[in-house]
């Protein structure tokens, strides 16, 4: 029997998906992440401030040891530097995708819970990958080993959960 999860925060009232697999597993061919949303939560990402109001929707415990805070505040980020924009950039160039009004790391908990949505997923798996670009510049203009080279690069990396420490 596939499991119900309905969402009541800020952003969604009412909004209810089904888990259609495993969680951690099925993923379409060719989305390898580097991190699940519970080690990305762990490491510092977002400033702090993405889940807030959204928590009773995900695992306890992808909260026992994240980084959280009522405030953003750059310092919780694995690179400690400011790396996000706000909600209303992402609306304006297009970045927020049917059913998840938080963006690509709420599609990604989502996702990984074991929802499915062939369009939007496709859709948020092709953003993904050109992410990835990103670490391609890094291998280009740092020293390996240098792991502090390029942090806003490396911060956005690890929030696309993607291996900043290439």
């Amino acid at each position: 029997m596939r499991k119900l999860i309905t969402v009541d925060d800020k952003m969604q009232q009412n909004y209810r998906y089904e888990l259609a697999a495993p969680a951690g597993r099925k993923f379409a061919e060719g989305f390898h992440p580097k991190f699940s949303p519970k080690e990305m939560l762990a490491l510092g990402v977002f400033e702090g401030k993405y889940c807030n109001d959204c928590i009773d929707e995900f695992p306890k415990s992808w909260f026992a040891k994240a980084k959280t805070s009522d405030v953003a505040d750059p310092a919780l980020n694995y690179f400690s530097v400011k790396s996000r924009q706000p909600l209303s950039v992402w609306r304006q160039k297009g970045w927020i995708m049917g059913p998840d009004p938080r963006g690509w790391f709420q599609w990604y908990c989502r996702y990984y819970l074991g929802r499915r949505h062939d369009e939007i997923d496709a859709a948020q798996i092709k953003r993904w990958r050109s992410f990835a670009r990103h670490a391609g510049q890094i291998r280009a203009n740092c020293e390996p080993g240098d792991i502090f080279c390029r942090p806003r690069q490396r911060q956005g990396l690890l929030q696309w959960s993607h291996d900043p420490f290439i």
